[in-house]
């Protein structure tokens, strides 16, 4: 059922090894992309025409910026990313390289994921809080962020969901991880076996995450613990 390649890397711990910089890769971008995207998301959502600040310029330049980069395939973007991750991080190889890229990558999505789940926010809550005085940054960390921290947390897990996936097509270039394997040994080695085995355990980690997110995002849900 499986080939001698498989027990061989078994044997090494190649893929808990795999599964490891996965994981580790995906929640240092995450992170990463989540600096940048929440600030950059809650702008979009501020200045919007109907925010609560409108700058439509500063609010159109963002836009198009985060529309370019999110239009453009990883795979591309991963590439084309090839000598400004040299230039930045030292290297246009390996996973310094790769996280830099997933970063890249990332960081314009989580902005339209955040921008999304702060618009969802009821606009009367909004309106109360202008009506009683608050600033515009108060409104922001007080009332925009709280009410949308359910919406923002699942967001959270498909964009980690997502990145995952990003870290996959990395293994073609020769970044570390399951995608690494699946690849290198699974496709070019012809031991289909091995690459079953990279996805299932995609897929448990997909899963992990999935849960966890969703499980915390339940507990921080007010309208579910009022019922």
């Amino acid at each position: 059922m499986f080939s001698d390649l498989f027990y061989q890397l078994l044997d090494q711990n190649m893929f808990l090894t795999a599964a490891w910089e996965t994981v580790y890769l995906t929640l240092i971008s995450t992170a990463i992309s989540y600096a940048i995207g929440v600030p950059l998301g809650l702008v979009l959502c501020v200045t919007d025409r109907d925010g609560i600040y409108p700058i439509v310029w500063l609010n159109k330049i963002l836009s198009v910026t985060v529309n370019v980069f999110r239009s453009i395939p990883f795979i591309i973007l991963m590439v084309a990313m090839f000598p400004v991750a040299r230039f930045v991080v030292g290297t246009s190889v390996g996973n310094k390289a790769l996280i830099f890229s997933l970063v890249v990558g990332a960081a314009p999505y989580v902005a339209r994921m955040v921008e999304s789940s702060v618009k969802e926010v009821n606009h009367g809550i909004i309106e109360a809080a202008q009506a009683m005085g608050t600033s515009n940054m108060g409104i922001i960390t007080k009332v925009l962020i709280p009410e949308a921290k359910p919406s923002l947390i699942i967001g959270a897990v498909i964009s980690t969901v997502t990145v995952l996936s990003y870290t996959a097509m990395a293994g073609t270039v020769g970044a570390g991880g399951l995608g690494r394997i699946a690849i290198a040994y699974g496709h070019q080695r012809f031991s289909p076996d091995i690459t079953w085995v990279c996805m299932i355990l995609t897929i448990i980690i997909v899963q992990v995450i999935q849960e966890l997110g969703m499980l915390l995002a339940r507990k921080t849900d007010k309208r579910i613990r009022n019922k």
